[in-house]
């Protein structure tokens, strides 16, 4: 499942990473994609967190609520559309909502499924699953069903860590098309962002160039 690397192999860089104890593990494929300097301002949470290693029956869990999902009519709109290949954005606007997040190995490319649960007013939750790849021209992209996905770029700015849409794809087998922008949705970010005592902050937001902000989501989680 890639490269990984204990706490002894790291010695000369020893502040790169949480340190563990010395029969642990550690991935370390989202730190190679900032440079070394701003992975080390990172909190020890953020880094622990996109240091774990998750294979075999290991499942990472996190809990929380949402604060907000706005949806702007063409937002909306974009979220019904993504139904077609599962449903990536959440598909309502909501106040407050139960939250959570599983994060384990997708053993077909070695990278991660992240299965999130979201808590609606009527009816059952919706779940959101997506798989990240560490591949492509910017080391990481996002697969959200029906072939399509998105190529990833990562900073890290003081207590978060950024994730930047590059651009959108679609993609069977060896065939692999690039999306033109005019078919795009826009510019999608998300952030992870510290907060103390093991909770952090999710932000998603995915802004067109022509219409505006789509989708805003807040929401608050802490380690499970």
């Amino acid at each position: 499942m890639g490269e990984l690397v204990t706490e002894r192999a790291l010695a000369p860089d020893a502040t790169s990473v949480p340190r563990p104890d010395d029969d642990i593990l550690y991935d370390y494929r989202f730190r190679r994609l900032v440079p070394h300097a701003a992975w080390d301002a990172l909190p020890d949470d953020v880094r622990r967190r996109f240091s774990k290693r998750l294979s075999d029956q290991r499942v990472a869990t996190y809990s929380g609520q949402i604060v907000w999902t706005r949806l702007s009519r063409a937002g909306w709109l974009l979220a019904q559309l993504c139904r077609l290949i599962g449903a990536p954005l959440p598909t309502n606007a909501s106040g407050p909502a139960p939250a959570a997040v599983a994060v384990s190995e997708d053993r077909a490319s070695g990278g991660q499924c992240w299965t999130r649960l979201y808590g609606r007013p009527r009816g059952y939750p919706q779940v959101i699953h997506s798989a990240k790849r560490f591949a492509g021209t910017t080391g990481l992209e996002e697969h959200i069903g029906g072939g399509f996905g998105m190529a990833l770029m990562v900073c890290a700015e003081a207590d978060a860590l950024i994730f930047a849409s590059d651009h959108y794809f679609w993609q069977a087998g060896r065939i692999r098309l690039r999306l033109p922008h005019w078919l795009a949705p826009g510019a999608t970010l998300v952030t992870h962002q510290h907060l103390g005592s093991g909770r952090f902050a999710f932000d998603l937001k995915v802004t067109h160039p022509l219409l505006g902000e789509l989708v805003n989501q807040h929401a608050l989680f802490r380690d499970g």
